[in-house]
């Protein structure tokens, strides 16, 4: 099936896909915009496992300071490369993880650093497992996973910290 021109560039301009990427969902999803839009998110859902291993000595280190002053966090986010750094969708995610540390207080990037004993449930204490607080639909993890996925580069939280007056 062929596929018009307007339809690859809506799905490039909603997913930031190739362009003969975005032609070939089209092509196998029957010109169907969702389906391609599925098929594209789950392509690149896997070939972020497949990054996941790559070092990440690039990103930006982002802060977040809640009205008032009384709480405040600072979140680095790591990437492959300074391209990717520089891009607004990046900035913009480190800052909202910033905000989301200095909203729901975690403890931990992930659960395989949770210490031995601490038995609080970890979707409260682990930032990749938090509902992220734009969205609670999704994970804070899914969300780098879509950003990761998009990018074509591993991104991770490498380390965070949160200071609240009084604590």
């Amino acid at each position: 099936m062929a596929v018009s021109v307007e339809l690859v560039r809506a799905l490039r301009d909603q997913t930031g896909a190739g362009i003969m990427e975005c032609k070939e969902a089209l092509e196998k999803s029957g010109g169907d915009l969702e389906k391609a839009i599925g098929a594209l998110r789950e392509k690149g859902l896997a070939g972020v496992a497949k990054r996941v291993g790559r070092d990440t000595t690039e990103g930006v280190i982002e802060t977040y300071l809640h009205t008032g002053g009384r709480v405040g966090a600072m979140v680095e986010l790591g990437c492959e490369t300074d391209f990717v750094a520089r891009t607004e969708e990046f900035q913009k995610l480190a800052h909202d993880i910033a905000m989301q540390v200095a909203a729901m207080g975690p403890e931990y990037v992930d659960k395989d650093d949770i210490k031995e004993g601490d038995t609080r449930p970890p979707a409260q204490t682990c930032l990749m497992l938090q509902p992220y607080i734009k969205n609670s639909s999704s994970s804070v993890g899914e969300m780098i996973k879509e950003l990761a996925a998009k990018v074509g580069e591993n991104v991770r939280v490498v380390r965070f910290t949160r200071l609240a007056v009084g604590e």
